[in-house]
């Protein structure tokens, strides 16, 4: 099936989308989700498949954990969309009406996007979370997923559609492009007339080719050079904690701690108990020269490693002088994502999330959080970092617009 025809059917089956009723969609999300969970098995021996090619390649670990599935990971998929069923439906809400002194009455009501393309690397769970919301939301969705992850998303697109057609939905309200050549992924892009919008899920570098080569309109979801910034008034065992869970929780995912700045009056008695704890992960850190004065097992940074998202066991680490320094180094190396300060200080809290540039900004809490399950989206459809549309981990209403509703009794503009 080439693009267009692709393309075509979404855009037929999102006109049904567009004017189901919440039951029904809900329906069809149960279904789904009945589906998925019912044949973890096939999708598991899928997802082996791949993760079996992928070591073959010399995956990354980061890489390699983004693409694993496991039953507690599906299940939490199912759960996912459970939560995405609870949620109110945004579709046909009227957000304001207001009379004109001519007597025309005009509103404003949310309706969906249309079609949504969806274009991601090995992370399979998109492919669940990208349909429960934009079928939520009354759009269809076309998803393009890397090559690496073909076999698990074939099994999950699978099922999701079995679910649909038992409840007498579209289909084609979900697609996956199976042709994962570049070639392919560039027409995708350049689907004008079908899609309505599209968003990247991924990398640096598969980002950065979709907003260049595009011409569809794109929300751009970014990478994340999350920073810790340990205050010199912060309690250094919650410190300690929140430094190993947003680095070592999970290393390949975009919430992940890259960069560590610490208060000068902290330093000594902070980052030797975070060698420490750090080595329990095999954790390398680089430090500037402060740092390494502090501790000098620590790895000399350079330059480059101040605006670098590793996605593996590496923490950049600079000594500042203040809050102030420390927030003029996040706005300066930062991707827009998640920044967080431990401190015992309100001032300087509130100097923080007033003046750092990102779409989630934290106090004494770890950047893992960014995240539209914890946020009670249910899933997310990815995480913004541009200001224009959305920002921050998209739900529901991120995948909505608006149009004008205008009740007239005969008036003509004179």
């Amino acid at each position: 099936m080439d693009l267009k025809e692709i393309g075509q059917r979404a855009k037929d089956a999102s006109y049904i989308l567009g004017t189901m009723d919440s039951q029904r969609k809900n329906e069809g999300l149960r279904a789904a989700a009945s589906e998925l969970s019912g044949r973890r098995e096939e999708i598991l021996r899928a997802n082996e498949e791949d993760l079996r090619l992928a070591r073959e390649k010399g995956m990354a670990q980061g890489l390699l954990d983004r693409l694993l599935l496991t039953p507690e990971r599906i299940e939490g998929i199912v759960t996912g969309m459970a939560q995405v069923i609870d949620l109110e439906d945004p579709i046909g809400q009227v957000l304001s009406m207001k009379k004109r002194p001519n007597g025309l009455l005009i509103g404003q009501k949310r309706v969906p996007l249309g079609v949504v393309g969806i274009i991601y690397e090995a992370r399979p769970n998109v492919t669940a979370d990208a349909f429960a919301l934009c079928f939520k939301t009354g759009n269809a969705v076309i998803l393009r997923g890397g090559s690496d992850a073909i076999n698990s998303n074939r099994a999950m697109v699978s099922c999701i559609r079995d679910g649909l057609k038992k409840c007498g939905i579209p289909e084609d309200s979900v697609q996956l492009i199976t042709d994962t050549s570049r070639e392919t992924a560039t027409g995708f892009m350049r689907l004008n007339g079908y899609l309505d919008v599209l968003i990247p899920r991924g990398g640096a570098g598969l980002i950065r080719s979709v907003v260049e080569n595009s011409t569809v309109p794109v929300i751009e979801t970014g990478t994340g050079n999350c920073h810790v910034y340990v205050d010199e008034s912060a309690d250094l065992d919650m410190a300690l904690d929140i430094v190993f869970n947003a680095k070592t929780q999970r290393i390949g995912v975009c919430n992940a701690c890259e960069s560590l700045l610490v208060h000068r009056d902290a330093a000594e008695r902070f980052l030797p108990r975070l060698k420490e704890k750090l080595e329990e992960k095999q954790v390398e850190i680089r430090g500037d020269e402060a740092s390494r004065a502090v501790v000098p097992e620590f790895a000399a940074a350079s330059q480059e490693d101040w605006g670098k998202e590793y996605l593996d066991y590496i923490l950049s680490c600079k000594i500042v002088d203040s809050v102030d320094e420390a927030i003029r180094h996040i706005n300066r190396y930062n991707t827009g994502h998640s920044e967080t300060i431990v401190t015992e200080s309100y001032e300087n809290a509130q100097r923080f999330l007033d003046q750092v540039d990102a779409a989630a900004v934290y106090v004494n809490a770890s950047t893992r959080f960014t995240d539209g399950f914890e946020f009670g989206f249910g899933a997310e459809i990815g995480i913004s970092t541009q200001k224009l549309h959305a920002r921050g981990p998209m739900g529901l209403l991120a995948l909505t617009s608006t149009k004008y509703i205008i009740y007239g009794n005969g008036q003509i503009r004179k």
